[in-house]
């Protein structure tokens, strides 16, 4: 997400209504629903979970228990079951 001045994007007199809600502070304008992404999409983060994820199933299968694999990855034990119980219902 990137900023921009106001000034150089807004007609004047949008910056001036605009102003009489906020002066001088940050807005978050969001993106219009046809525009919008999907979780992940610029980034690395959701390829890298699904493959940690997929490595703690073949880990569990092959007879590690959710205590190991909670102190190999640094997660919860819950969090360990919800990634198994997701994987065995997807």
């Amino acid at each position: 997400m990137g900023y921009k001045k106001a000034n150089n994007v807004l007609p004047h007199t949008l910056l001036r209504a605009v102003q009489q809600y906020i002066d001088g502070e940050y807005i978050y304008i969001p993106r219009k629903e046809d525009n919008k992404l999907l979780w992940g999409t610029n980034t690395e983060t959701k390829k890298t979970l699904q493959t940690r994820n997929k490595e703690i199933l073949t880990r569990r299968l092959a007879g590690s228990s959710v205590a190991e694999l909670a102190e190999q990855y640094f997660l919860s034990t819950k969090a360990i079951y919800k990634i198994l119980n997701a994987a065995k219902n997807g």
